[in-house]
């Protein structure tokens, strides 16, 4: 459950969050007005919005020539090989591909050359949720899930994969079917910087259940989300076993801790309920640090029991380091298996 709090006569803009009934992170933010944060990603007039989906697409493409294209290709796999031809035995080949048949018919060693049957379709599955509209940095996490759905995107059509975009709430926002190009990957950025949905609610079950409908084939998938959701296991596991499931935590630091800066009247972005607290007080804080723990390896556990990779990220950090250590990750697990 996402609040924010603006302290009537104040300069001050708080925005917490509700894990759980009493789960509060707050953010102090100076402010010229009212306007919220989906106010200050909105749509805008389309030159501006072009000339920011220009702008990261140009930033997207340099960090995946430069970090993921190799990686993104190694770690995912197509889905069986295809023959391609036969030719001369070369020193380094695999004794196991030669094809005998031929050497013998024509007196020489010749082996038999395979190509990985590569297409493969990349899903992002995306919450929009009023939870992600909250930053306290620079970038709200919105702004966070749109540049690494940009980032694994490109590094997919530079593959000649596939991209498809699910954004959901507590219900399916929008979908995109699978496509190829830079005009197609083009719009799925578009879309989850500018969508406007119709909720801002939470339930990550029904997107899950919605991608394991539509994408019959198993398929790379990538759920972004900050996860402050009711329990998913039951659809997570179906998923896990359908699809290459990777799950992307982007929260915010000061979702991890609870300021002192005494009571305060809070109003939940979701539902829009009204709760006082006073956060001077020792007992909500500690309480407030004990669920954050609780909330995060329940979490961590959940991802662990399916067997899904799970990459958490800050609004406030860099999310390259995270994102290549992911692929290392699965690389070494690879090579290992």
């Amino acid at each position: 459950m996402t609040i924010a709090l603006i302290i009537v006569g104040s300069v001050l803009v708080v925005g917490l969050v509700v894990l759980l009934v009493t789960l509060l992170t707050v953010e102090r933010r100076a402010m010229a007005g009212t306007a919220t944060l989906v106010e200050s990603t909105g749509r805008g007039n389309v030159s501006d919005v072009l000339k920011r989906i220009r702008r990261l697409e140009i930033k997207v493409k340099h960090l995946v020539d430069e970090s993921f294209a190799g990686s993104y290709h190694s770690v995912f796999k197509g889905q069986g090989m295809n023959f391609e031809e036969v030719r001369e035995y070369q020193p380094g080949d695999e004794i196991r591909s030669i094809d005998w048949n031929v050497t013998a018919r024509l007196s020489e060693p010749y082996v038999k050359v395979f190509t990985e049957e590569r297409e493969l379709t990349l899903v992002l599955v995306v919450d929009l949720s009023a939870s992600g509209n909250y930053g306290s940095d620079n970038f709200s996490k919105r702004e966070i899930a749109a540049e690494i759905a940009a980032t694994l995107a490109f590094s997919a059509i530079g593959n000649n994969d596939r991209v498809a975009l699910i954004l959901f709430t507590d219900k399916v926002e929008l979908f995109i079917p699978p496509g190829k190009g830079r005009s197609h990957v083009l719009r799925v950025i578009r879309e989850v910087l500018y969508y406007d949905p119709k909720s801002r609610k939470t339930d990550i079950s029904i997107a899950l259940a919605y991608l394991n409908r539509v994408i019959t084939r198993r398929s790379i998938a990538f759920l972004i989300s900050d996860f402050h959701a009711s329990p998913f296991h039951k659809e997570l596991g179906l998923s896990s076993r359908r699809h290459d499931l990777t799950a992307i935590e982007i929260r915010d630091p000061l979702e991890q801790a609870l300021p002192n800066i005494g009571r305060v009247m809070l109003e939940d972005q979701e539902t829009g309920e009204h709760l006082e607290v006073n956060t001077s007080s020792k007992a909500l804080r500690k309480q407030f640090d004990t669920q954050v723990k609780q909330h995060q390896e329940s979490i961590a556990s959940q991802f662990q029991l399916c067997g899904i990779d799970h990459v958490s990220l800050a609004t406030t950090d860099d999310y390259l380091p995270a994102l290549r250590q992911f692929f290392e990750r699965r690389e070494r697990r690879l090579t290992h298996a």
